[in-house]
């Protein structure tokens, strides 16, 4: 099928790296990729799961070398500006703490936190037949005690470019054909929650043109937009004020932290929890609008 195996050009631009850098990929042993007439192809699902095995494996040898050094976390998962501007705090705050985060999306970050390659897992994933947001996906968990607690919530809709020339009023319009759209990464929170709306809509997402086209975190898809590569793509409310694009409202969220019970009395995850809810973190949120942080620390779940 078109689309379903790449070129060495294609897969060069899909994990945005040099031709060269994927020819040493190949003669390493290091990327799924066949010979056929001549020619190298890459299957596009193999690359995928590549990609995220990739991922993995990097949070694995992190947490190999770092061990369980004094005072530093590791985090995974799911990605919000208000998160960056929180380390930042953090660090200016509690120098003596340190939260190395990866932006794997909230699928990959819950996996890596159950098979302990991580310490902290960021999450937004929403149950369509619940309506509840990270809780339901917390069974595979058991063996850590998971304790899911309230970070903060936020605005998440279509972000379209400043004066909406393309006249996007929702997600309807992603499937006119003159709209080009960029997406988030296969696992993410928001990657979920489009297709969730996709399919109660029904509509076809093969007729939405880029709808493959992946970006791993908010701000890589307000840039999209904001540059004329994309007509539109789902992120935070924080993006359209940071960069000036305009914003679609889709849903209210809980953006949530989810730690193994030895993990939460850690210092480290306190000294974060009361830096999110202090007033001088927040009031420098305020600029960003539409996030809530009233049950700031509220735990909403524990297995004890």
């Amino acid at each position: 099928m078109p689309g379903e195996f790449l070129n060495t050009k294609e897969a060069a631009r899909y994990l945005e790296i040099h031709e060269k850098q994927v020819y040493a990929l190949i003669k390493a042993g290091k990327i799924p990729a066949t010979r056929v007439t001549g020619k190298w192809i890459f299957p596009k699902k193999l690359l995928d799961e590549w990609i995220e095995s990739t991922a993995r494996d990097s949070l694995k040898r992190a947490r190999k070398k770092s061990g369980r050094v004094e005072g530093a976390l590791l985090a995974s998962g799911s990605n919000d500006p208000v998160l960056d501007f929180l380390m930042t705090a953090l660090r200016r705050d509690h120098p003596e703490f340190i939260i190395f985060s990866s932006n794997t999306g909230s699928t990959q970050g819950l996996r890596a936190l159950g098979d302990g390659y991580t310490d902290i897992a960021w999450s937004h994933l929403l149950d369509p037949q619940s309506g509840e947001y990270n809780k339901p996906f917390l069974s595979a968990l058991e063996e850590i005690s998971p304790v899911l607690i309230h970070l903060f919530r936020r605005s998440v809709g279509l972000v379209v470019g400043p004066g909406n020339p393309s006249g996007i009023r929702g997600f309807e319009d992603l499937v006119r054909g003159d709209v080009r759209f960029i997406n988030r990464q296969r696992g993410s929170g928001t990657r979920k929650l489009l297709d969730y709306h996709l399919e109660r809509l029904g509509l076809d997402r093969e007729k939405i043109a880029g709808y493959k086209d992946e970006a791993f975190t908010h701000m890589e898809v307000g840039l999209a937009v904001l540059s004329g590569e994309a007509d539109a793509g789902l992120a935070s409310v924080a993006i359209s004020h940071l960069l000036g694009v305009g914003f679609i409202p889709v849903a209210r969220e809980s953006f949530d932290m989810i730690v193994g019970r030895s993990t939460f009395f850690e210092k480290g995850v306190q000294a974060l929890i009361e830096t999110l809810r202090s007033d001088k973190f927040r009031r420098k949120m305020i600029g960003l609008a539409d996030y809530g942080f009233e049950d700031t620390g509220k735990i909403l779940y524990s297995a004890v």
